[in-house]
């Protein structure tokens, strides 16, 4: 059977192009599709949540791919080895309490289960502004990563939602925009940004699952951005907080919509 170039294009563009107009207004929108973002995805999808990711990068996954400084491994702490057996990650004892993974394969497994239970990942989209409705954020202006990456003067469009997560790393860069933009006070003891420690994993995995919370009306932070935004350190390869936190950040959504 010959193959039609022109199928090819309209193909491509119609199925995602109904994916784009599907997806403008959701219960959740994430920002960032590293692991915290895309398990809280995972959970939220699960219970029947339309989910939307945003990564701005072409790949997902965040950090984790490279493990510690390019050795592709992973190390997890106990607490987390429940929701690697729930992605189907092989998880090798390393020593007590200590596991193993290959980072290629738990990224890839996160991404593949998320995306199955019917988590929408939108990648090379970036985040540039927020939707705010009487002092609460109902959304996100999304725009090309390319088009910032090329400085092009080019309008965005706007997406609703119910909540927004920031999962976008060390950078925090949703919260950032409330700050800037909106000159907003948020829940955090300084009510600014209060910025993440140096390295200190003990500390930095624990934090990371305390500072899960509403950093702003609307606006949960997750993973990395968690400890940037509240004050904790960060924790270096190890990723069993990541996982933990796109756990809970699921959780307090659900219960938040549930009450």
């Amino acid at each position: 059977m010959p193959i039609d170039d022109i199928i090819i294009s309209r193909a491509i563009i119609e199925e995602y192009s109904k994916d784009l107009v599907d997806s403008l207004e959701v219960d959740v929108i994430i920002a960032g599709a590293g692991p915290a973002g895309m398990v809280a995805g995972y959970y939220l999808a699960k219970e029947g949540k339309k989910v939307i990711i945003f990564e701005r990068k072409l790949s997902v996954g965040g950090g984790m791919w490279g493990g510690g400084m390019m050795f592709n491994k992973g190390v997890f702490q106990e607490e987390s080895r429940s929701i690697l057996d729930e992605f189907g990650i092989n998880a090798k004892l390393y020593q007590e309490g200590y596991y193993v993974v290959d980072c290629l394969e738990a990224v890839s497994s996160v991404c593949a289960q998320a995306v199955k239970k019917g988590a929408k990942i939108f990648n090379c989209i970036s985040i540039e502004d927020v939707m705010i409705r009487e002092e609460k954020i109902t959304g996100v202006v999304i725009n090309f990563s390319a088009v910032g990456i090329a400085n092009l003067h080019v309008d965005p469009l706007t997406v609703r939602a119910k909540v927004v997560v920031d999962a976008t790393g060390h950078d925090c860069e949703v919260v950032k925009i409330v700050k800037r933009k909106l000159k907003a006070k948020l829940f955090t003891e300084t009510g600014d940004i209060m910025g993440e420690g140096s390295m200190w994993a003990e500390v930095g995995e624990r934090t990371i699952v305390e500072n899960t919370k509403l950093a702003y009306p609307g606006l949960f932070v997750a993973g990395m951005a968690a400890n940037a935004v509240f004050g904790g350190p960060r924790m270096g390869p190890i990723f069993g907080g990541m996982l933990l936190s796109g756990q809970k950040v699921a959780e307090l959504i659900l219960n938040e919509r549930s009450s």
